[in-house]
């Protein structure tokens, strides 16, 4: 493979902003809607960007450990998920990798690390790559991964050293459960895998994902590969802004304002799934999250996204995914989701009318 063959940083498809600017209703990612936490936003605005933050993050380090448990030395500091998850891709070649295992579904900077530095991609659970992935809820489809219940019972910690397999846990949107049983309590959950590393990313869940900053746990006796990720990173990869992210992530108001806010999601959730269902889409069951995917009724879908594009709303195409056809909606405010029956309609009676204006003749030029 050459860099000829890798697609560029610059195309991957991604939700949010993009060209067209920021969109009046955003379902395309999975921001906390009911965000920004006003707690996390004012530690964010008054972060003294005037200095550089400690080069080895002790305090937040600390901080961070305690809130999982942990000691500090099992704490990986990075510039964000995507970031870290390029990092320990490249752990795993140094360690000898030639596969990485990915779920069916799942986020493409995965499989870009992967392919950056050589190693073929396979999809799957029990696959025996040297780096595996998962991630619980699952993107886009929101469900449970069924790796995580593998690890949970075969673990791979091995006697006399570590072990010689790197298996990541995305924990991106586990503090957005929105299930009764895995719902976010305020702390993370005490039943995960003990053999894997845990990759956290905050902003989402607070409603701040231009904050970039995350932060990876990895398992008992992971120490030496801790310190090969430290010195894989750049220096400071965290700045101000960031480190102030995440230590307001800790804070007892903050997860309260976070445990208050899933409630909100939970109605707000309903009420999307059945206004989907009213426009007559089909709506993948099973999300335990503040996201879903549908299947709009269309049969020029990628036309019908650049008109509600136009109309000022942005869907998530899951292409990229593997599941063409699709859109994922993360969960937004009964405003936005009345825009949405509102643009929807609209598009679909524009597209009735084309339809009906279309030349009857096999010669005609269109």
């Amino acid at each position: 493979m050459t860099l000829h063959d890798l697609q560029p940083a610059w195309a991957s498809v991604h939700g949010g902003p993009d060209t067209a600017g920021v969109p009046l209703w955003d379902f395309s990612t999975n921001s906390n809607a009911c965000g920004p936490c006003s707690e996390a936003r004012e530690a964010v605005q008054g972060a003294d960007a005037t200095r550089y933050p400690d080069p080895a993050y002790t305090a937040l380090r600390e901080s961070l450990g305690a809130f999982h448990g942990v000691a500090p030395g099992r704490v990986v500091l990075a510039a964000s998920a995507s970031e870290f998850m390029h990092r320990i891709t490249t752990l795993a070649a140094l360690q000898g990798a030639v596969q990485a295992a990915l779920p069916l579904h799942s986020y493409g900077d995965y499989a870009q690390a992967a392919q950056v530095r050589g190693l073929d991609v396979v999809r799957g659970t029990g696959v025996a790559a040297g780096l595996q992935w998962a991630c619980e809820p699952s993107s886009p489809l929101g469900l449970a991964d069924p790796a995580v219940r593998a690890w949970q019972l075969d673990g791979v910690a091995r006697d006399g050293g570590l072990p010689d397999v790197l298996r990541v846990l995305d924990c991106a949107y586990a503090p957005l459960r929105l299930d009764p049983e895995g719902a976010w309590t305020g702390a993370p959950p005490a039943q995960m895998p003990s053999a894997c590393w845990q990759l956290w990313t905050p902003n989402k869940a607070l409603g701040l994902t231009g904050v970039r900053a995350a932060y990876a746990i990895g398992p008992a006796g992971s120490e030496e590969q801790v310190r090969t990720l430290v010195a894989l990173a750049s220096s400071w990869p965290v700045g101000a802004h960031g480190v102030a992210l995440l230590q307001a992530w800790v804070q007892p108001a903050v997860q309260q304002w976070l445990v208050y806010s899933l409630s909100a999601l939970r109605d707000w959730k309903s009420r999307q799934q059945a206004l989907c269902l009213d426009l007559g889409w089909a709506v993948h069951a099973g999300s335990l999250a503040n996201y879903f995917c549908a299947q709009p009724a269309s049969a020029a879908l990628q036309n019908d996204l650049v008109a509600l594009r136009a109309a000022g709303i942005k869907l998530r195409d899951t292409t990229s995914f593997g599941l063409p056809g699709t859109v994922r909606l993360g969960v937004l405010a009964p405003a936005a989701q009345d825009a949405l029956r509102l643009a929807w309609k609209g598009v679909a009676s524009g597209r009735t009318i084309a339809d009906q204006d279309l030349p009857t003749g096999s010669g005609d030029a269109l």
